[in-house]
């Protein structure tokens, strides 16, 4: 069983400690946080044997074969190539500062043949794996990648707010997800050929809050997404548009058969085909099982490529990473631009 060590106390590691509760090929060993308090009762909350007062000391320690880096953006790199240098597997929040600083830490973990990964759930997700496995058959060649994801927060005192420790603002926080999904859907070998993007920042801060924008690539195949913290609700809207059809979902980032802690299981878990010239009833509800939430296969997962760190699993892993900072780079460069 790998032990994990989880370096932070916040919301997100608490959803990462929750799910590693319900499998049996890891266990949180230990935590740390820069505030010990906090890091104390999230170990009662979680039944977490270790509780370390500096993160240092932990990935020195022998309670720990993994470490989970749920910390603010502008340490991330720091303790990244710390922990791999110390011998640890390494499972990372996302995003990172630039691709370089990933670049950085691609490069230690490859040094000293340990696993990398980061935290996207919807990448585990078994739908993800069977539309890129049917999309071709269900809706022909790929043309267009359309998505939208919206999460409402006005709180100035939350940290996506702090340029500081979160220096690409909803880019980082939210557009991962769009670039995601261009990087699971098209693949790492898309070559973009150009993008356009328009931004609005906040007055006070100067943070990026919401976008629009679109990137054609060297292949002809485009992508258009909309993302941002300044809208009443939440939104998780990803088009895949093809020669022969069109797969919709409403929860590509978040299912809402289980990808939500507040999920109870009685929502289904699929997608929206659609087709020629159909009206709405011809349009098909494709269902599709599933007994293990993205997050806990998540962890699992990570797991796994600890295992085989020099596998194709894991190479193929880093370069979805990379690849997704490297989008997410060019976003956030455009949204300056403008």
């Amino acid at each position: 069983m790998l032990r994990i060590g989880i370096i932070g106390s916040g919301f997100i590691a608490g959803v990462v400690a929750g799910a590693t509760q319900e499998t049996q090929k890891a266990i949180i060993s230990a935590v740390s946080s820069r505030v010990k308090n906090k890091a104390e009762e999230f170990a009662r909350s979680y039944g977490i044997e270790n509780v370390f007062d500096h993160w240092q000391d932990m990935i020195l320690s022998d309670k720990i074969d993994a470490v989970y880096v749920a910390t603010p953006t502008h340490v991330r790199e720091e303790i990244c190539i710390a922990a791999a240098n110390a011998g640890k597997h390494v499972f990372a929040e996302k995003p990172f500062h630039s691709h370089q600083s990933l670049m950085n830490i691609i490069n230690a973990v490859r040094e000293n043949n340990v696993a990398f990964m980061d935290a996207t759930h919807f990448t585990h997700n078994p739908r993800t794996e069977h539309i890129k496995k049917s999309m071709k058959d269900e809706i022909g060649e790929l043309k267009l990648i359309r998505s939208t994801f919206y999460y409402p927060c006005d709180d100035k005192n939350n940290i996506r707010f702090d340029p500081s420790k979160e220096p690409l603002g909803s880019v980082g926080d939210l557009a991962w997800y769009n670039m995601r999904a261009i990087v699971e859907f098209l693949g790492t070998d898309a070559k973009l050929a150009k993008i356009a993007a328009f931004s609005e920042k906040d007055a006070e801060t100067g943070v990026i809050v919401r976008a629009s924008g679109a990137m054609i690539f060297e292949d002809g195949k485009m992508s258009s997404f909309d993302f941002g913290f300044d809208a009443g609700v939440m939104t998780m809207d990803l088009d895949l548009l093809g020669s022969k059809g069109l797969i919709r979902m409403d929860d590509f980032v978040l299912d809402w058969h289980s990808g939500l802690d507040v999920s109870d299981g009685h929502y289904g878990l699929g997608y929206l085909l659609r087709k020629d010239l159909d009206e709405p009833d011809n349009w098909k509800q494709v269902a599709l099982k599933s007994d293990t939430p993205q997050k806990i296969s998540m962890i699992e997962n990570f797991a796994s490529l600890a295992k085989e760190p020099d596998g194709n699993a894991a190479a193929s892993s880093i370069q979805r990473s990379l690849k997704t900072q490297k989008l997410v780079d060019a976003l956030f460069d455009a949204c300056n631009s403008e």
